[in-house]
């Protein structure tokens, strides 16, 4: 595997740990352990993967969990998330073809119903996972879903937590997704809604700290350049890896601490439609994409997580939709840098990894 792809998925962890060890740091910790069977199948989401599901998946996670205590802005503002780490080993449901999954992911939870006995919440996750069986054209050619061994992981749910003391039990569902993003083909990707009941402690009480103000300049347009960079391969295997370049001219505003949104004209040099059609002659122009993007912002402190959706205004031969959707996170200096690690795809169907660093001209802290 190429250095610069292990290069890539270090940078999506980092990302994410990024965000749990800030936490990790503070002064004054909640923190506990989480331990939950998962009981679940392989969704075949397309008719191309529809002889996979074999018998169900089942696994287990071990969570390193920590309860936010004020400290940030945005610990209140959202009724005080539950952030950690999550370990995990999953059966997807054909040990033969797709073997088994292992992955590590970093996770917040936020509350939609909280009492001193119970808490529904809403869990987004997102790391690394590691699949022991690949697909290969010639020892293992069913395998239509995964090419890679490392891939992204994703997970959202809805756990139910019933507090005793210092003891807590858990039920919860969720959509696992191991995906790499496109750089190599097949990547149809595995999904997995999974139910679970586990079991977990809490080692220290909660305490209140003195509340720090948040770093957002609020009710202010900020103004800025994004870098992107990625590779992707297409159908028919074995073409090899094709790169992109791409920068975004975009415009933040941010209402308060718990909302933004942005404004951002994206020119995307992608190299693989040389690949599309290849009877046609075409020239760097013509694999040019222009598109208009519009966001939803959430941020956590320095962490922002993004989703929206775009139209290309330029899309030659439209290899894909004319619509294009982001989900994913960036990382904020003080400096008015930010990391950035987007996914970028076609309705359900992933197109390329943005890998990126952005600076926003106007960006002052408070």
């Amino acid at each position: 595997m190429c250095n610069s792809f292990v290069l890539m998925k270090f940078y999506l962890l980092f990302l994410g740990f990024c965000f749990v060890f800030e936490a990790h740091l503070q002064a004054t910790l909640d923190w506990g352990i989480e331990m939950k069977p998962k009981f679940g199948f392989l969704l075949a989401q397309r008719g191309e993967v529809a002889h996979l599901p074999t018998s169900s998946a089942f696994g287990g996670e071990i969570s390193f969990v920590i309860q936010t205590n004020g400290k940030k802005q945005w610990h209140q503002k959202y009724n005080y998330p539950t952030i950690g780490a999550t370990f995990i080993g999953l059966s997807v449901g054909n040990k033969d073809v797709l073997g088994n999954f292992y992955g590590v992911y970093s996770f917040i939870e936020f509350p939609f119903i909280k009492t001193k006995k119970y808490q529904l919440t809403g869990k987004l996750g997102n790391g690394l996972g590691y699949g022991t069986k690949i697909y290969d054209p010639i020892t293992n050619p069913k395998n239509s879903v995964v090419s890679t061994h490392l891939n992204a992981l994703v997970c959202f749910g809805l756990q139910n937590r019933f507090t005793f003391n210092r003891s807590h039990f858990v039920l919860g569902v969720d959509m696992t997704h191991f995906s790499n993003g496109a750089f190599k083909v097949p990547n149809i990707g595995i999904n997995m809604p999974y139910i679970s009941l586990g079991y977990g402690y809490r080692f220290k009480p909660q305490e209140k700290v003195t509340l720090f103000k948040s770093i957002l300049p609020f009710k202010k347009i900020l103004y800025g350049l994004n870098l992107v960079y990625s590779h992707k391969e297409i159908f028919p295997t074995g073409q090899g890896k094709s790169k992109i370049y791409g920068v975004s001219a975009f415009a933040r505003y941010f209402f308060n601490s718990k909302m933004g949104t942005e404004l951002s004209l994206d020119v995307i040099s992608k190299q693989v439609i040389f690949k599309y059609k290849p009877e046609i002659i075409k020239n760097e122009l013509d694999v040019v994409q222009i598109g208009i993007f519009a966001g939803f912002l959430l941020p956590l402190d320095r962490l922002h997580l993004v989703t929206g959706i775009g139209f290309y205004m330029k899309d030659k031969f439209q290899p894909e939709s004319f619509l294009y959707h982001r989900i994913g996170m960036r990382y904020y200096f003080d400096n008015g840098i930010h990391l950035n690690a987007v996914l970028r795809s076609n309705w359900a169907k992933a197109d390329f990894v943005e890998w990126g660093i952005g600076y926003t001209f106007n960006y002052k802290l408070r």
